[in-house]
């Protein structure tokens, strides 16, 4: 097993940083249904050139790389101490190579482990079978879509579809109630792992098994089969769309297993995975450690490129250019729709930040900032750092202070994904500000519109969530909450339930 260790490793960052040919699939499937002059296919062409981009620099695709978890099978008689070492060790050294970020926090004091080791991370669940092989499957579940899984116990009463039942349409209502409360918040367009019965721990397990399955198998059951053809028919008729902004792609994938369950309980479990939808694996020499085949991809057939070359998002010239220090008339003359390109000073602030700016002054000068919704990928070298990834993160955790800091900071721009809510679209409209959508999971496309110039509170909030200072070159974003109190997602949230309730007709 002396190679096992450097497979581990190769596999870690072989997931990070390349998509499998089944995702690009439907990636690609989604970049030719989509309108390309609309916000939506903006957006795609702006992940396609992402996901190229992260292959062509062996780059995290998404700068949050997620929750890891292994599923493990092994011969009878493999020591499985071992091979637990030996992953953990590929994980801190993925992570010190800057291909995965520093993840694993401490539940009670918060402090970051900054190598993801930790009680609890990653997850490794172990399995012995009756092959001479070892095989390990690895997926990397981001934040944002992780927030929205979700589990309905049936029956139950759902906003625009009425009762869902204990059979198969009920099942259906939750998964399609699933799709569309995720909205832009899960970095759509989306796959889902169902599991339907099974216990409420359990559930979430089964549901996140599905997601190892290829996007473009068959499930074996034939009434599943169905059920899973539907919802991907049904979902994408919905008009969420990519990135919540409205559309044709909403689902890449839909994936579902029935497990027993208690006679008194019916539950309906739901893993949602973003388009960066992070799963490989290997098969292992069990003597040698060393990587005999690779799952779900041909490492001799070579990558495609999404975007082909002169083709994908470009400026069209009717962009707005920013250049912070905003002042309150630059930002009441934009509208819902405006494509801005930022040229200038951003700082960072998610979870801990937010926190700390509640309780304490700012370390740094926010009148009329704009404030990224974002933790990024970093790598010091030498006396500076370079950022390596650095796409947004899902805003609406913020909502519980972001119109407090929006006053007491004079804050004129706040930027992230997935929209926020009605507290902060008040303050944006009373205190002059606008809510700017980057492109959720577009970590490669971003950084390299982005240069290091300092950073505040690394040592007591830890790498994702310290305040890091950036220098913008056209950044690309879009306005979809104004200072006037219209918002692109409260539009595609009520567009997109009236679709659903066509699903929901004649429920009580």
């Amino acid at each position: 097993m002396q190679f096992f260790r450097d497979s581990m490793l190769e596999l870690i960052i072989q997931t990070s940083t390349n998509l499998p040919p089944d995702v690009r699939l439907a990636m690609s499937h989604a970049l030719k249904v989509e309108n390309p002059a609309t916000q939506a296919g903006q957006a795609l062409a702006i992940i396609g050139q992402n996901i190229d981009m992260a292959y062509r620099d062996e780059g995290a695709i998404c700068q949050d790389t997620g929750f890891l978890t292994f599923e493990i099978k092994t011969p009878v008689g493999v020591n499985q101490i071992i091979m637990k070492r030996q992953i953990l060790e590929a994980v801190a050294e993925a992570t010190k190579r800057g291909k995965l970020r520093p993840n694993s926090v401490n539940s009670i004091t918060g402090k970051n482990s900054g190598n993801n080791i930790g009680p609890g991370t990653p997850v490794l669940h172990f399995e012995q079978w009756e092959e001479p092989d070892i095989e390990v499957r690895v997926i990397l579940k981001g934040g944002g879509c992780e927030n929205k899984n979700i589990q309905y116990s049936v029956p139950c009463t759902l906003e625009h579809l009425g009762r869902a039942d204990r059979d198969l349409d009920g099942v259906k209502k939750c998964i399609l109630h699933a799709v569309w409360q995720a909205q832009g918040q899960g970095c759509g367009p989306g796959a889902l792992g169902v599991c339907i019965g099974s216990d409420r721990a359990a559930g979430y397990n089964f549901a996140k098994l599905q997601l190892f399955r290829p996007l473009d198998d068959v499930n074996p059951e034939p009434s599943l089969a169905k059920l899973e053809d539907e919802i991907m028919e049904d979902a994408n008729k919905l008009g969420v769309g990519t990135m919540g902004f409205g559309g044709k792609a909403t689902l890449i994938g839909c994936k579902i297993v029935a497990a027993n369950r208690l006679p008194a309980s019916f539950f309906v479990s739901v893993a949602y995975d973003c388009w960066a939808f992070r799963r490989l694996g290997v098969s292992v020499d069990a003597d040698t450690g060393a990587i005999k085949n690779w799952l779900y991809r041909d490492p001799s057939r070579p990558v495609e490129k999404l975007i082909a070359e002169g083709t994908g998002f470009h400026l069209t010239g009717r962009e707005i250019r920013l250049e912070p220090p905003l002042s309150e008339e630059t930002v009441r003359a934009l509208k819902v729709g405006d494509v801005v390109l930022i040229n200038g000073p951003m700082v960072t602030a998610r979870d801990a930040a937010h926190t700390y700016l509640m309780h304490h002054n700012s370390p740094c000068d926010l009148r009329g900032a704009i404030l990224y919704h974002c933790g990024p990928v970093v790598m010091k070298e030498g006396d500076k750092w370079r950022v390596t990834a650095a796409g947004p993160t899902t805003s609406i955790r913020e909502e519980p202070y972001e119109a407090d800091i929006i006053k007491r900071f004079g804050i004129r721009g706040v930027m992230g994904k997935g929209g926020m809510g009605k507290k902060t679209l008040g303050a944006l409209k009373e205190f002059g500000a606008v809510y700017l959508h980057a492109i959720g999971g577009a970590a490669q496309f971003y950084a390299h519109a982005l240069k290091v110039t300092g950073v505040d509170l690394i040592e007591e909030l830890g790498v994702p969530e310290a305040m890091w200072h950036f220098e913008a070159n056209n950044f690309v974003a879009i306005v979809t909450m104004d200072s006037y109190g219209d918002s692109l997602h409260e539009v595609v949230a009520a567009a997109t339930g009236a679709e659903l309730e066509k699903f929901g007709a004649g429920s009580v």
